[in-house]
């Protein structure tokens, strides 16, 4: 199949940060600091390297098979029924993340902002939003990803460095943390709030030069791992370990805490808010986008747009599924590293066996075969 190829490498490296750099954002001190007490940094670090072996093993396969998508060269690769299952295991996957993003931006929105909003009509109006933003093309698609990128990344990194201010360095010693019981399962919580980045399966296929992935791969992961840490550190920073592990949404509060000089804002939570809403939207943009993209080739259609309203309703009964906020953080964090064996685990065989078996893609998409790698 012939992809209109119109996403660049400034576009693509966009469509990765603004993906990743979503709802995690609030939780995420939380998740580090559980997992390492002041050693949250290290944790963020170590995740963020675990999560760019995926993206690179993701972009590795695009670059391999340049003008498909990871449904067709998977067939290729392992056969038509190995690959239906993994397809359908990758949709059931950013189905559910897709729902839970939904949810728990209908948690914050309700206790920080609406509070007398029912709960439902947040949900279904963020997740409406996604259904009708997600029926454009990948061109489209990418120019939406570009244009809210600076309102994610500039706000948040002056956050950040206004409330340095308020920083008390000890707080981040000693550096490695006191406790490491949890190390692994912090790694790998943290690491899934970055499995948005496997968008980039559907984004390599439409790049104007998909031999260029790496690069855009690298400034993605490099741009959204960097301002994730940058929050860990400025909240561990400025509240301590084990304050933050009181706290359920430390970003918020860090947000609460930070001036503008002069005072022209004594509290930025509320413009936090904004730009995290946005972030929000992207995410939810990206996973619902992804969703009905992967179904719909592996429907063989030729459009994913007649998806997008039909699984609407499936995504809404999940978001609800629930008995309340901490039920849904049980779950999202238990999907998000099991969800790893999908979006690292996966592709790395996919890779390895493709490699093995020397199979490889055209630009024309024909199959090749008998290049070693």
């Amino acid at each position: 199949m012939e992809y209109p190829r119109q996403v660049t490498v400034i576009q693509a490296a966009s469509v990765l940060i603004s993906t990743i750099i979503g709802v995690g954002v609030l939780p995420l001190p939380l998740f580090a600091v559980r997992a390492a007490d002041s050693g949250a940094p290290l944790v963020t670090l170590l995740s963020m390297l675990l999560a760019y072996f995926g993206l690179w093993i993701i972009t590795k396969l695009g670059m391999r098979f340049p003008n498909q998508s990871i449904v067709s060269y998977s067939e290729q690769i392992i056969g038509k029924w190995l690959a239906w299952i993994g397809s359908v295991m990758i949709i059931l996957l950013f189905a559910v993340i897709t729902s839970m993003a939904a949810r728990e931006f209908g948690e914050v929105v309700i206790t920080s902002v609406l509070k007398k909003t029912p709960l439902e009509v947040t949900v279904i109006v963020m997740l409406l939003l996604a259904t009708v933003s997600a029926r454009n093309s990948m061109t489209t698609f990418a120019y939406i990803h570009s244009f809210y990128l600076p309102l994610l990344v500039f706000p948040g990194m002056l956050i950040v460095v206004f409330s340095l201010k308020n920083a008390e360095m000890i707080n981040l010693l000693p550096l490695w943390g006191n406790h490491h019981s949890g190390l692994v399962s912090g790694v790998l919580a943290i690491a899934g709030l970055f499995q948005g980045s496997f968008i980039q399966a559907i984004i390599i296929p439409a790049m104007r030069r998909p031999e260029r992935a790496m690069k855009a791969s690298f400034w993605g992961m490099l741009i959204a791992g960097g301002s994730y840490f940058s929050f860990v550190v400025g909240t561990v920073a400025v509240f301590g370990a084990e304050e933050t592990k009181l706290l359920l949404w430390p970003t918020l509060e860090l947000a609460k805490t930070t001036t503008l000089p002069g005072n022209i804002l004594e509290r930025l939570d509320a413009a936090f808010l904004a730009v995290w809403v946005t972030a929000v939207f992207t995410t939810l943009f990206s996973s619902f986008y992804l969703t009905i993209h992967v179904a719909s080739k592996l429907f063989k259609l030729r459009d994913h747009k007649m998806f997008t309203f039909f699984i609407l309703p499936y995504l809404f009964v999940l978001a609800m599924l629930p008995q309340n906020i901490l039920h849904m953080y049980h779950i999202t964090v238990s999907v998000i590293q099991y969800g790893l064996l999908i979006t690292i685990g996966y592709p790395l065989c996919l890779l390895l066996i493709a490699v093995m078996r020397k199979k490889r893609g055209s630009m024309n998409g024909e199959e090749e075969t008998g290049k070693v790698s």
